[in-house]
């Protein structure tokens, strides 16, 4: 099984027709993802060949569901028009948004977030996230599909590369879905959420949680970990030789005096019960170490 994405899941793309759009779209096709369509505002009715496949471009998300019965939309659209192109998916009560967009001003997925609880139809992952994959039946988005295949281990993470190493760490064993949450002040889709879905879905033996530097959503996670989740989790912090008060990497990863340090929630992570590894590669074997207990 897996969470938000299966083989079911049919896939448009917004700004499919931008140079970003096209490549991932490629990427997504040839990973075995259904993607039915592509929105561009002044090209509808197009038609764009992508490795053979003919795939139709709509004028608004609404057409694009009306034809096509797309439950997916994965929006590669410049920062300037995210939040008018999210809003039309979350007006159009498309199920699940995959924003990968970098650079969205705070206050735009401030009004789409907020105006997505307001219409209580759509999954929002992202901003600035590289999407989520359920190996062999969909990838939404720029993770590889070739690094690692289905299996049993459950993957949330802030960070987009730190995703990726750990599923080829641990490719072996495989994995029912990773998602990539973002690191903004402002997401749509938690740890907790994900932690929840993999709690949830009965093919998950196994999480993998990865966060950063900043903000407390690392020890919020903790704390549902310790009223709600029985399946083991291992996880990771990525910022452990930051220096204090500076911004590292994600607009979210900053930390103020001992708030929002890697030690502060890997304290937090470890009184929950979850084993913290120092690096990547430890924390894999961490998690082999549990799966072959």
């Amino acid at each position: 099984m897996s969470i938000y994405l299966n083989a079911e899941s049919k896939v448009i793309v917004q700004g499919m027709t931008g140079s970003e759009g096209m490549k991932h779209t490629q990427r997504m096709l040839a990973s075995g993802t259904n993607i039915v369509g592509g929105v561009t505002p002044g090209k509808g009715g197009q038609v764009v060949e992508v490795d053979g496949a003919q795939l139709p471009v709509f004028e608004t998300v609404s057409d694009a569901i009306e034809a096509t019965g797309a439950n997916v939309s994965v929006v590669f659209v410049p920062p300037k028009f995210a939040r008018a192109a999210v809003v039309e998916a979350v007006t159009a009560k498309v199920p699940l948004v995959v924003v990968i967009t970098e650079g969205i001003p705070v206050h735009d997925s401030a009004y789409f977030y907020a105006y997505a609880n307001e219409v209580g139809a759509t999954r929002i992952i992202g901003p600035n996230c590289p999407g989520l994959i359920s190996p062999s039946q969909s990838n939404a988005g720029i993770i590889p599909a070739t690094i690692s295949g289905p299996g049993h281990i459950g993957l949330v993470s802030k960070s987009g590369t730190l995703t990726y190493q750990m599923m080829y760490e641990l490719r072996d064993i495989g994995f029912t879905s990773a998602i990539g949450i973002g690191g903004d002040p402002i997401i749509g889709t938690t740890h907790i959420d994900a932690l929840a879905a993999f709690q949830a879905d009965p093919n998950t033996q196994a999480i993998i949680m990865i966060g950063e530097i900043g903000g407390d959503a690392e020890e919020r996670a903790a704390a549902y970990i310790t009223e709600h989740v029985t399946k083991p989790v291992v996880g990771y912090v990525a910022g452990f030789t930051a220096p204090e008060g500076k911004t590292m990497g994600h607009a979210g990863a900053i930390v103020s005096g001992s708030s929002g340090t890697a030690q502060a929630k890997k304290e937090a992570l470890e009184a929950a019960g979850v084993k913290v590894g120092k690096t990547p590669s430890e924390t894999a074997h961490l998690l082999r170490t549990l799966l072959s207990a």
